[in-house]
């Protein structure tokens, strides 16, 4: 990795993790459990973990929680990104940001289209940051969540990572 990665030490992120779903239970969470059990293992602090149902107002209140909250550097959510049914998280989650990264979109259908083809064009994964408050909301399957954690999300909050990264923004 040289040229992409610095070797001074790692400095942990404090991350909250939140499952939109109408069925999902903290037993049956295996998507929520992937991305707390990477950021732990990358060596990040997950500081919540919540399951929501998929109502825009009940999953707006906990973004807003967790984005007035300082500790709060990054959250991840899994599930509700999709055209179907209830999905909704774009929609709740939209005017809570100040700025979007479309590239997190963007970057997120690229590496899915290797993985399962043409129907990476359905996710509407989504990142942005408000209040100083990274926000990355992905689909619900346990896929998409390794797929975001491994290949995108790892790198971009190891403040290691270069020649740029989101973590960059926590260092103190």
């Amino acid at each position: 990795m040289s040229g992409h990665y610095d070797e001074s030490g790692f400095v942990p992120l404090n991350i909250a993790v939140l499952t939109i779903s109408d069925t999902r239970t903290e037993e049956t969470d295996k998507s929520g459990k992937i991305l707390k059990e990477g950021a732990e293992a990358a060596g990040h602090k997950v500081v919540e973990k919540a399951i929501v149902k998929d109502d825009v107002y009940q999953m707006r209140a906990i973004f807003s929680r967790w984005i007035a909250d300082p500790e709060v550097h990054v959250v991840i959510s899994t599930g509700g990104t999709g055209i179907t049914g209830r999905d909704s998280t774009p929609e709740a989650v939209m005017p809570l940001l100040e700025k979007s990264i479309e590239g997190f979109g963007e970057l997120f259908r690229h590496v899915s289209l290797d993985e399962i083809g043409a129907s990476a064009i359905q996710s509407r994964a989504i990142g942005g940051l408000t209040n100083q408050t990274l926000i990355f909301c992905l689909p619900g399957s346990t896929g998409a969540c390794r797929t975001g954690w491994d290949k995108i999300l790892n790198p971009q909050l190891d403040h290691r990572t270069r020649p740029c990264n989101f973590a960059q923004m926590f260092r103190a």
